[in-house]
């Protein structure tokens, strides 16, 4: 079999195609990418067992047609030295050699018999709903930092997507922090939740970047999902068990309200936890009518900072202390100028909102775990 391809093309698939390549298979057969030529054109799929992402081109010229699996490394470190140029692929069905003809070079590798590559999962009679690739991909991006990676926990090493008539919702938490972002502009015709993994998660949030307009075909079932759009189709395994009850450790009661530049309030964390524990990571907030003094040291090695902020707040004088990587996280996932961070006493969580969001479809709240004070 036979056909040419552009290397700058072809080199965008693989690269997207590589990011599901473990670098720990258990199967050596999986260190390759798939090249499937049919009289549709070319697929190219790579796999690690739980996701398998496909991709489909149109190439320039084809002949024939076959199945084999190509080593991805050196395919994919060939791929990027080259220029925008025809790269032909001649494959001997019988042994299996690879012949990459590219201008005026000759590359030589060593193909693999398909057979062992895993099939594609099939989803039978899967839910399925189409979505706009904006809400995805903000979805992704607003959720997977507050994920959890604790082995023993395994569904909150993943983000909740939860389907209902009256919205869309992303969870993730670690149990130290939670998001839960809703889109109110998308609705379900029944009620459904399952848990994603990290890894695709990653995947679509790159490769959806940008697509604002287009159109994502999600189908799921009980163990699979799987996201198709463009020339793209990934399917991943979904992480089984019960998700936390989220809902229940939001507190609703906030009487003491702060709002505050997020960009001013970024920039001053970042500074102070400098001078913070470094097994903490603790900075303290002492709030006093319109003014917030950030505050933190570090015993060991008499470092100390402090800063002052001008402030809204209404509600009593109180000091709380926050883990501020988790914070900064927080404050750089949002994109608004002002926050607001909602408290009802030092040893319960902080809740923080954008103030006046743009997009009035979007709804985020981020919950953040008080550390305990050094006195």
């Amino acid at each position: 079999m036979k056909f040419i391809l552009s290397s700058l093309k072809l080199l965008k698939s693989l690269q997207a195609l590589g990011g599901v390549i473990s670098s720990n298979n258990t199967l050596p057969i999986l260190d390759d990418f798939l090249f499937r030529l049919s009289e549709e054109g070319l697929t190219i799929t790579a796999s690690d067992l739980e996701t398998t992402m496909v991709i489909s081109l149109k190439p320039d010229m084809a002949e024939g047609t076959g199945e084999v699996t190509i080593p991805a490394r050196i395919l994919l470190d060939t791929m990027k030295t080259f220029p925008e140029i025809p790269v032909t692929f001649n494959v001997n069905k019988e042994t299996l050699a690879v012949e990459l003809t590219a201008g005026e070079g000759r590359y030589k590798l060593s193909g693999h018999k398909s057979d062992e590559f895993p099939q594609s999962p099939t989803l039978v009679d899967p839910n399925q709903m189409e979505l706009a690739a904006e809400v995805l991909a903000n979805g992704f991006e607003k959720t997977i930092f507050a994920t959890g990676n604790d082995e023993l926990r395994p569904v909150m090493s993943g983000v909740l997507i939860e389907m209902s008539a009256d919205y869309l919702t992303f969870v993730a938490t670690d149990a130290h922090k939670l998001v839960r972002y809703r889109r109110l502009d998308v609705h379900a015709e029944q009620n459904a939740a399952f848990i994603l993994p990290k890894k695709p998660i990653n995947q679509l949030k790159n490769l959806l970047a940008n697509k604002n307009d287009e159109k994502v075909l999600l189908q799921f079932n009980q163990t699979n999902a799987s996201f198709t759009f463009d020339n793209v189709k990934l399917i991943c395994r979904l992480i089984e068990g019960r998700y936390p009850n989220y809902e229940a450790v939001i507190p609703t009661t906030n009487p003491n309200k702060l709002s505050i530049d997020r960009l001013s309030l970024l920039s001053s964390i970042k500074r102070v936890a400098i001078f913070s524990s470094k097994a903490t990571h603790q900075v303290r907030f002492k709030i006093a009518g319109q003014e917030l003094v950030l505050s933190a040291e570090d015993l060991d090695y008499y470092n100390e900072a402090k800063e002052r902020l001008t402030c809204s707040y209404e509600g009593d004088d109180m000091e709380i202390g926050f883990n501020s990587r988790f914070f900064q996280e927080m404050l750089v996932n949002l994109s608004n100028d002002d926050v607001r961070l909602e408290m009802s006493a030092p040893n319960r969580a902080g809740i923080l909102y954008p103030v006046d969001n743009e997009n009035e479809n979007e709804d985020i709240l981020m919950l953040i775990m008080p550390v305990m004070l050094n006195q």
